[in-house]
């Protein structure tokens, strides 16, 4: 038997079932022997509802993240942790069409996921969180978590790997004492670098270490803008789809964030 152990961990579905079918594949061809979700699955895409037998059907492990726990209990806005303007106006409109095109059904699957995470990978104490283990609406950017800050968080929440979601924008980070914290982006749109692609992380453990790639996968961006489109969606979020740059949603992002991006 193999002491290679590979799971595949990804974040921010965001109603794209063709990113999450992509995503599914190319980790199972990879070698993935166990799959997981850091949660929101709605919100952005169209079609809400396709998401959630996918992620049934394929034994995806799946916790909540700020849009679940709000669609679940029906509450009146996501939660994102936005506080500009702009940004909230976006989000808005995003959360009012997955709250209305979520099916009553699923709320209870939405409102009964776990907030959090944990496992045992070889030996490794693995935290999973949507934001941060500190809040789920907690953004954590590459350029303003220092490592002094990442290692205190391992020591505070007892994890040797982090893994989040919540930003959008993949990064990885070990720090001190072979410990790792992984930011495994969104499947459901690119991350704000002009690719079409989204990103999840296969992380890979064994004799006790741990090590997370990164992986773009191409899906039919062309066919989810058009989705996108038909359903009325804001015509911003389809070109974010067919460009790989984020048009809305770019005031919460930091200024090396930013500046990486088009707008």
């Amino acid at each position: 038997m193999s002491d290679i152990n590979r799971y595949a961990v990804f974040g921010g579905i965001y109603n794209n079932y063709l990113a999450l079918t992509a995503v599914l594949d190319d980790a199972e061809r990879r070698g993935a022997q166990e799959t997981y979700c850091l949660g929101d699955l709605g919100g952005f895409g169209p079609h809400p509802d396709r998401v959630f037998s996918i992620l049934q059907e394929r034994g995806v492990m799946v916790m909540q993240g700020n849009y679940d726990h709000s669609i679940g209990n029906d509450l009146e806005d996501c939660g994102c942790g936005y506080s500009d303007p702009r940004d909230n106006h976006y989000a808005a409109l995003s959360y009012a069409y997955t709250r209305a095109k979520t099916s009553a059904r699923w709320r209870p699957y939405l409102r009964g996921l776990p907030s959090v995470l944990r496992r045992r990978w070889d030996q490794q104490r693995v935290l999973m969180a949507h934001g941060s283990p500190r809040k789920v609406n907690e953004f954590l950017w590459e350029s303003s978590s220092s490592d002094r800050f990442l290692s205190r968080l391992l020591d505070e929440h007892e994890a040797d790997i982090l893994l989040v979601t919540h930003s959008g924008i993949p990064w990885q980070r070990q720090v001190e004492r072979n410990r790792l914290v992984v930011n495994v982006g969104a499947i459901g749109r690119p991350a704000n670098d002009g690719r079409t692609e989204v990103w999840y992380a296969l992380v890979t453990v064994t004799g006790g270490r741990a090590r997370a790639e990164l992986i773009p996968v191409a899906y039919d961006h062309l066919r989810l803008a058009s989705e996108m489109r038909a359903e009325g969606i804001p015509e911003e979020f389809a070109i974010t789809i067919e460009t790989g740059w984020w048009t809305t949603c770019l005031e919460i992002l930091p200024a090396k964030e930013r500046a990486r991006g088009r707008y």
